[in-house]
């Protein structure tokens, strides 16, 4: 047995686990992205990264990683991981609906920028063949960063987010007609270049032809017959075995496997298992990815950095300058929003992870040679440390340009003076609109305002009483019939903001009724003493309706249920009005030096 081995094996895993349990965590405190600290704790900890420094000081080895091929392995399973789950959250329905978006603008956004990238390959020196196949490898992007990203954001759901999943979905699924281009152009490989094309692709869709059938007619049984046994790790054990060994079907057929991946996802997908399965693979995927992106560290070559700044920052910022442009001009040409193909293409202008593995194939193939492989894929590698800072600046661009959306005339059209409504609702989000339904059940005319175009249009459209306008603006207040009204609910969140529209109301207004939103009881004190009617803290609410639900539930009588919340409320509401007054009566005895 080599003890030296096994500690080796042991170490790399240790510095990985090391660097997703300590160091991640302490850059996450300086604000600095997961993403990029993984990026950047992979570099030092490359063999050539602190490794280089061995020789002269041989215990440096020990906080060094061994063997980044033992890395690779694992971290290939973080992009399978992130696949099977975006399949889970697609369908093939969902699919076909953004087929425009996959086959038309992934197609060409694919097609043009690999073109262009071995044109400019060409111009620099390199031969036709090899220049295709550096065109075909940069031209991808980073599903694993991006897809990570956008979802950690919430900005999947967005038009940025739509373009740029369809752009990497065609991304992923045109990795395999590359990998089978790079197949056939290997000159070591015996028979003609049709009859290898036409192997290749009998071979895959005979894959995926198994695949699908037998996961139609397998996964659903499977899951049931697992779930039935009320084990938890049975589950997670059979949707690992689901994600991996499509995976493994998919390889073994000559394509990658996150393609196998996603499309064991989009089975799932169709199931009511979907849910449960993303649960429990969600902890597995954040940990391997996690891995990929220490992988990605791995590749950069300092030494080359060192050797060849100016070429490496050269082609970097050229392909982030080559893909968002064409980005930007193809979002433009399909109808995406200026904003959103400013966003998309910020984000899909770096490399990706297949370049890796496009690049490293070429190289076994001695389709490209040693010395621009290495610059590439340091230069890939930088690209999609960047990620995130070119992200946040092309969101910052798409902010600027973006012009103000036009809002509606007819919503600034405030209500005539011969409007008597009886109370002003001050917010129309979903705790305004159930309070505008409340008050009309009970025949009680209102008035609403609110500051989002969007909420006061999908409001004016339903014939409510809504109107656009700041409502921080006493003036603005007054005219949606302060004058008349004998009751203000203000159902806002901000803090600052409720506290500012009280005191104004209270101060223009001695006699109205002002009923306001609370955060907890601290703000409810602070506005029974700013002169609130009754305000209403939302933890102390919630808990009485938790309680009251629960007491129900376990046969306590209705009738006293509800006596005994409202008296409890009571209660409350007597003890936040009297610790307001005791505050201002000492407020008032012993004011505050001035400073």
């Amino acid at each position: 047995m080599n003890r030296t081995g096994d500690l080796n094996i042991y170490k790399d895993a240790l510095l990985v686990l090391g660097t997703a349990g300590v160091v991640v965590p302490v850059m996450h405190r300086f604000r600095i992205s997961p993403v990029l600290g993984f990026l950047i704790a992979g570099a030092i900890l490359s063999p050539k990264g602190l490794g280089a420094l061995a020789t002269a000081a041989p215990a440096v080895e020990w906080f060094t990683i061994t063997s980044p091929e033992r890395v690779s392995v694992l971290a290939e399973l973080g992009v399978v991981f992130l696949l099977f789950l975006i399949g889970l959250e697609l369908s093939f329905e969902r699919l076909l609906t953004m087929r425009r978006l996959v086959f038309g603008l992934g197609l060409m956004q694919v097609t043009i920028s690999a073109g262009l990238i071995a044109l400019c390959a060409i111009a620099f020196g390199q031969q036709p063949m090899p220049a295709l196949v550096i065109g075909a490898a940069l031209s991808l992007s980073s599903t694993a960063i991006v897809v990570e990203m956008m979802a950690q954001k919430k900005r999947l759901s967005t038009s940025a987010g739509r373009t740029s999943f369809a752009i990497l979905l065609f991304q992923d699924l045109a990795v395999v007609p590359i990998l089978f281009m790079l197949g056939v152009l290997d000159p070591t490989a015996g028979g003609s270049l049709a009859t290898s094309v036409v192997t290749a692709l009998v071979q895959a869709a005979a894959a995926l032809a198994i695949i699908i059938g037998v996961g139609r007619f397998m996964l659903r049984p499977l899951f049931q017959m697992v779930a039935q046994t009320h084990n938890h790790d049975l589950f997670i054990a059979a949707t690992l075995f689901v994600a991996v060994g499509t995976s493994f079907a998919t390889a073994a057929a000559g394509m990658s496997m996150a393609l196998g991946a996603f499309i064991a996802g989009l089975m799932l997908a169709e199931t009511e298992y979907r849910r449960a399965v993303a649960a429990a693979i969600e902890p597995v995927k954040s940990l391997l990815l996690g891995v990929f992106f220490f992988s990605v560290g791995l590749s950069i070559d300092l030494e080359v950095l060192i050797a060849q700044p100016v070429a490496i920052l050269a082609s970097t910022f050229g392909l982030f300058s080559l893909q968002a442009v064409v980005i930007y001009a193809l979002a433009r040409g399909f109808s995406i929003s200026n904003p959103a193909a400013i966003e998309t293409a910020s984000v899909l202008a770096p490399g990706g992870e297949f370049a890796f593995v496009i690049l490293t194939t070429a190289l076994s193939y001695r389709l490209v040679s040693a010395e621009a492989a290495n610059m590439l894929l340091t230069s890939v590698a930088l690209s999609m440390a960047f990620i995130p800072v070119v992200w946040h600046l092309g969101r910052l661009m798409a902010q600027r340009v973006s012009p103000a959306a036009p809002i509606d005339p007819e919503l600034t059209v405030l209500p005539g003076a011969d409007a008597q409504a009886k109370a002003l609702v001050v917010g129309y989000g979903r705790v305004g609109q159930l309070i505008g339904e409340m008050l009309a059940e009970h025949k009680v005319p209102y008035i609403a305002a609110d500051r989002d175009p969007r909420t006061v249009t999908e409001a004016r459209h339903n014939g409510k009483p809504v109107y656009y306008g700041d409502v921080r603006q006493m003036e603005f207040l007054k005219h949606c019939g302060l004058d008349t009204a004998r009751a203000a609910i203000i159902t806002i969140h901000t803090q600052s903001e409720i506290d500012q529209i009280v005191t104004a109301l209270r101060s223009a207004y001695p006699k109205l009724i002002i009923v306001a939103r609370a955060k907890d009881a601290l703000h409810a004190r602070r506005l029974y003493a700013l002169g609130v009617t009754d305000a209403v803290p939302e933890t102390i609410e919630a808990s009485l309706q938790l309680s009251e639900a629960a007491l129900v539930g376990l046969g306590v009588p209705t009738g006293l249920v509800i006596a005994s919340i409202h008296e409890r409320r009571d209660v409350f509401r007597a003890e936040l009005q009297g610790a307001a007054s005791a505050a201002g009566r000492e407020t008032r005895a012993f004011p505050r030096r001035r400073q």
